[in-house]
C-alpha cells in the first residue's frame, strides 16, 4: 500500500529507491501561468514551480538583482522558445526535479544515483562523507552533489554549475554561483517530500525555498527518450 511506512535499508536509513515524478498542481493554480491550465498540457500537468519557482513569493520578498533582470526579461519574452530544453540541451537542477518527467532513484551506502527519463540525464549524490569542491574546475549542467543524513532526511548540497540552464520554464536565470540544497524525506511508500533552497547571491537578493511532493510511480519503468530523435516542438516555436 502506498500509505504504508517507508521501507528502510540494511543500515536503517529510509530507502528512497523507486521511480518518482513531481506532484502536479491543480488546474486552478496552473491558470495563473497558462490559460486553460492543464487542459493545454495533456494528461500529465506539471507543478506550478516548473513555470515559476517564485510562485509563492511576493516581488518584495525575493528580488532579482539588476544584473540578472535583462536575462530574465529576454527569456520571459521568448515564451520558452530559447529555453535550453527546447533545444535538446539539459534541463539542469532544480528544474529537472520539477518537470513532469519521471526519474529513478537507486540508493546505495556510498552514493545515491538519480536517472532521469529526460535525455538520459543523471546525477550522482555522494554520501561517503566528502565535501563539495571549493573550486570546481568543470562547471556542468547538473552540478556536483554531496549528501548527508539528518535523521530520516537526506540533505543534498549541489554546486559547480555552469550558468546556461534556467531555474524554471518562465526563464528565471542563475549564475555559476548557484548553490542548491535539497531535503528529501519519504514519510511513506507512495510519497516523498522535497524541500528545495536556491541560493545565488549574484542573481537574487536572498535565498528562497519551496516545497514540493514527489509521487511514487509503481509498476513501471523508465523508457528511452532521445531529444534529438524525438523532438518535434522547435519548428512550432515562434
Amino acid at each position: 500500500m502506498l500509505s504504508a511506512p517507508a521501507p528502510r535499508t540494511a543500515n536503517g536509513k529510509p530507502d528512497l529507491s523507486g521511480i518518482w515524478e513531481a506532484e502536479p498542481s491543480s488546474n486552478e493554480e496552473l491558470r495563473r501561468f497558462l490559460p486553460g491550465g492543464f487542459n493545454l498540457l495533456g494528461e500529465d500537468p506539471p507543478s506550478k514551480y516548473f513555470f515559476n519557482m517564485l510562485a509563492d513569493f511576493k516581488p518584495e520578498d525575493v528580488a532579482l538583482r539588476a544584473s540578472a533582470m535583462p536575462d530574465f526579461r529576454e527569456h520571459f519574452a521568448g515564451r520558452g522558445k530559447d529555453a535550453p530544453f527546447s533545444r535538446c540541451l539539459p534541463f539542469g537542477i532544480p528544474l529537472l526535479n520539477l518537470a513532469p518527467v519521471p526519474y529513478k532513484i537507486i540508493q546505495t551506502a556510498s552514493v545515491v544515483v538519480m536517472l532521469y527519463e529526460a535525455d538520459g540525464s543523471f546525477r550522482q549524490i555522494h554520501t561517503d562523507g566528502r565535501k563539495l569542491p571549493a573550486d570546481n574546475p568543470l562547471p556542468s549542467w547538473m552540478g556536483y552533489s554531496t549528501g548527508r543524513w539528518e535523521g530520516d532526511t537526506l540533505v543534498v548540497d549541489t554546486g559547480g554549475f555552469n550558468d546556461r540552464s534556467w531555474l524554471d520554464a518562465g526563464g528565471h536565470p542563475h549564475t555559476d554561483a548557484l548553490h542548491v540544497t535539497e531535503r528529501f524525506h519519504r514519510p511513506d511508500v507512495g510519497h516523498m517530500e522535497v524541500q528545495i533552497t536556491v541560493d545565488d547571491p549574484k542573481s537574487y537578493s536572498k535565498p528562497f525555498t519551496m516545497k514540493i511532493n514527489q509521487l511514487l510511480m509503481p509498476d513501471t519503468d523508465l523508457i528511452e527518450s532521445v531529444c534529438l530523435e524525438n523532438e518535434t516542438d522547435v519548428k512550432h516555436l515562434r
